[in-house]
């Protein structure tokens, strides 16, 4: 009763037979391996033997050389082996093997049977549970367009794996991403995510900032704007004429629906991150401007400066 339950073999009696005999096939052809090479090696051990170390070199029968019948009965023994592995053994022959297919065939067709039987069952629990999804009322999704005098702009620094972070950090340094980040962002409004925010060490300088966050009550500076939703955050810089969205993932994702610009640095190395870019459309965006920059002793990457902008 209290046992330890004994484990039952989930292979059945059938195939559990063509594992054994497809083992005891492999376990003889490398014995049979085995025997050629040792015959071989044997034989010219017998005769360095003979002739050069000279042992027996005066035993003969019939007027040869001792080893010459040494090798000639291990020639024949081994030749029994063979034809004990490739002729003797029919059951494990071309026929064995052809029955042995057909039975393992014919049960990977039970199995896929199976298998199509409980994928149809599951396409109709499917086509049900879209049938029920399109008569239910869906809650409508409404994303605010940018006034027509703004031009929202995208801010970014990404891999050419679209990485941009890790363990919410930076994963590079680089002195003239964060110049121009600087000159274009400075006396603007900068819209950007909670844990972006919690990134910063302080807020930055001569700029506004939108934090976007669910959380109730989120204790900011003085200055600091916080706000529930994308929609919520064009309101707030309604009155900036160039608004940046600066990150991170998820708030990149939700800004290019409605964004007019890309502003992107383009690392040119491949990062380990768990943040990223989203893919840009080029069937949407196009891309304006191109500046590249290669390594040097201040920028461990050669990197571009790409603007992109939404096509009409």
């Amino acid at each position: 009763m209290f046992g330890k339950k004994k484990n039952n073999p989930s292979i059945d009696s059938e195939q559990l037979e063509l594992i054994q005999n497809a083992q005891k096939r492999i376990k003889q052809k490398k014995r049979l391996h085995v025997h050629f090479v040792i015959f071989l090696i044997g034989s010219i051990f017998l005769i360095i033997a003979n002739t050069v170390l000279g042992i027996g070199k005066d035993l003969k029968f019939f007027g040869k050389e001792w080893f010459l019948y040494a090798i000639l009965i291990w020639l024949f023994l081994f030749l029994y082996h063979l034809f004990n592995v490739f002729v003797t053994n029919k059951f494990m022959g071309k026929d064995w093997e052809k029955s042995q297919l057909d039975k393992l065939v014919s049960k990977q067709q039970v199995r896929i049977n199976k298998l199509k039987n409980e994928l149809v069952k599951e396409e109709k629990l499917m086509a049900q549970s879209e049938v029920y999804n399109e008569t239910k009322p869906q809650p409508s999704i409404t994303i605010k367009e940018t006034p027509k005098n703004q031009e929202l702009t995208i801010i970014a620094a990404a891999g050419e794996n679209d990485a941009i972070g890790r363990d919410n950090q930076l994963i590079w340094h680089l002195s003239d991403d964060l110049k121009r980040f600087k000159a274009l962002t400075n006396n603007h409004h900068i819209i950007m995510g909670r844990k972006t925010f919690e990134s910063f060490p302080k807020p930055l300088p001569n700029r506004t900032h939108i934090v976007i966050s669910r959380q109730a009550n989120y204790k900011v500076p003085d200055g600091v704007i916080v706000v529930n939703s994308i929609e919520d955050a064009i309101d707030a810089v309604k009155n900036d004429t160039q608004p940046f969205v600066i990150g991170g993932g998820e708030i990149y994702k939700q800004a290019m629906l409605i964004a007019d610009k890309i502003e992107l640095t383009r690392v040119h190395h491949n990062f380990e991150a768990d943040t990223f870019f989203p893919k840009i459309d080029t069937s949407i965006w196009k891309e304006i401007n191109n500046t590249f920059h290669d390594k040097d002793k201040n920028h461990a990457y050669a990197f571009s400066f790409i603007t992109y902008e939404k096509k009409i």
